[in-house]
């Protein structure tokens, strides 16, 4: 995977966003508050990660979304870090699944049919209103096509190699209007975790600039 530091001013506090498939830094440049570093994760083609980067941090917040739960459990689990809150927005540990996760069908299809009308309609999709598509588009990842379905298929195949980790989460968003990770899949997979609903699609915007600046109560601890 790529790791990128948004923000390395040698602050005490690292905020550490696992971002979801077909990411780039021109999605989540959003500022982070005072005070805090800012890794961002994302094009997930392997699950190589430099654990160097977080050495010196008195406080690791972790925000996942989407593809980027799973990879965050991947990754997380059995390190022992200086967490702060873990909030996972809009994906789940079981990533391709058809209870808990994208439906496996639907994942699949979208891999063996990929194109840019696809890709098109999977932004379409994520973000639920013209307006929302607009605000996506004004920043949307410079990625190729080739690429994007490299790590599509990169994804699948892990997934389906790899063992299930549920990791430590201390909350769970769910966006109701979130057309990708089914809601009712969301809260089936977030059985013992503390899960809040917004009315939200599966991508939008005000809420990712809220979080990624601290401004959000759901930083808030249950």
């Amino acid at each position: 995977m790529k790791q990128l530091f948004i923000k390395k001013e040698g602050n005490p506090v690292l905020l550490l966003f696992f971002a979801g498939w077909g990411s780039d830094e021109n999605l989540f440049g959003s500022p982070v508050p005072e005070g805090c570093d800012y890794l961002l994760c994302f094009d997930y083609k392997n699950m190589d990660f430099d654990y160097s980067l977080l050495d010196g941090y008195q406080e690791i917040r972790v925000l996942a979304w989407s593809m980027g739960v799973w990879v965050a459990c991947q990754t997380l689990t059995g390190k022992d870090y200086p967490y702060g809150m873990r909030l996972a927005v809009n994906g789940t540990p079981y990533p391709i699944h058809d209870t808990k996760g994208i439906p496996e069908a639907i994942f699949r299809g979208t891999l063996e049919n990929f194109s840019e009308p696809v890709l098109v309609r999977f932004r379409r999709r994520i973000c639920g209103s013209a307006a929302q598509v607009k605000l996506f588009l004004a920043h949307h990842p410079y990625r190729t096509l080739d690429d994007l379905q490299q790590e599509l298929a990169d994804e699948w195949t892990m997934v389906k190699a790899l063992p299930v980790w549920e990791w430590s989460w201390d909350k769970a968003i769910v966006g109701t209007s979130d057309k990708i990770f089914p809601p009712q899949n969301q809260r089936e997979a977030w059985q013992g975790v503390p899960v809040e609903e917004k009315d939200v699609e599966h991508y939008d915007e005000e809420l990712f600039r809220q979080l990624l600046s601290g401004e959000s109560s759901l930083w808030t601890r249950p």
